[in-house]
């Protein structure tokens, strides 16, 4: 079996993300080693709270460089919330702070408007734009849980899997090679979001 590894880095409930994981019969290592992180096969980055907090802690932990390793070499990797946007060049989330800079774009807030909640939360559709691997047999408009302020704004729209309104179309899933990633926490989306990650586990 391969060795999927969820990264601790303090931004985010592990249990919850390994607990999905052992639903859908496979194991998942929680760990902030960066050691352990060039050992996985599969990584996946969750994540929640402010962008600035999360690419300094990966930084300080030594994790962002072999997290880059992983992505280039071409192994599988699951973004969640978060861990999506620190994929990303840069964020205007408290100003302006780099991320990881895999993909070019940016992370930015929604716009405030009459009768707009901001963040964004609760179950909301998702529409395919591609169909990466993990969303195979993905029923239409299928329902996910989101909470977040901040989206993706990709500079290459062919990096969209899915879209969702609110009420405008935004990114809500990546995809290329062997990266994908989410808004939405596929750990709080039930059945739809078990099979994503029951996918992401047998894909190669």
């Amino acid at each position: 079996m391969q060795k999927i590894l969820i990264v601790d880095y303090g931004m985010a409930n592990l249990r919850s993300v390994q607990k999905a994981f052992e639903k859908v019969g496979q194991e998942a290592l929680i760990s902030g080693d960066p050691n352990r992180i060039a050992e996985a096969d599969k990584i996946v980055l969750p994540g929640v709270g402010a962008f600035r907090d999360a690419i300094a802690r990966l930084h300080e932990a030594g994790l962002a460089a072999p997290l880059l390793e992983h992505l280039r070499a071409g192994k599988p990797f699951f973004g969640i919330c978060l861990g999506l946007q620190l994929l990303f060049t840069i964020s205007h989330e408290d100003g302006l702070h780099r991320g990881l800079d895999y993909f070019p774009g940016e992370v930015v807030r929604f716009p405030n408007a009459p009768g707009l909640k901001v963040p964004h939360m609760g179950w909301n559709q998702l529409r395919v734009r591609k169909p990466a691997p993990p969303l195979a047999g993905l029923p239409s408009e299928a329902s996910v849980y989101f909470v977040h302020s901040y989206y993706v704004v990709p500079h290459d729209p062919q990096l969209t899997a899915t879209e969702t309104d609110y009420p405008t179309p935004f990114t809500s899933a990546i995809w290329q090679d062997n990266v994908f990633a989410t808004q939405f926490h596929p750990e709080k989306s039930q059945r739809i979001g078990l099979e994503m990650l029951r996918r992401f586990a047998t894909w190669r």
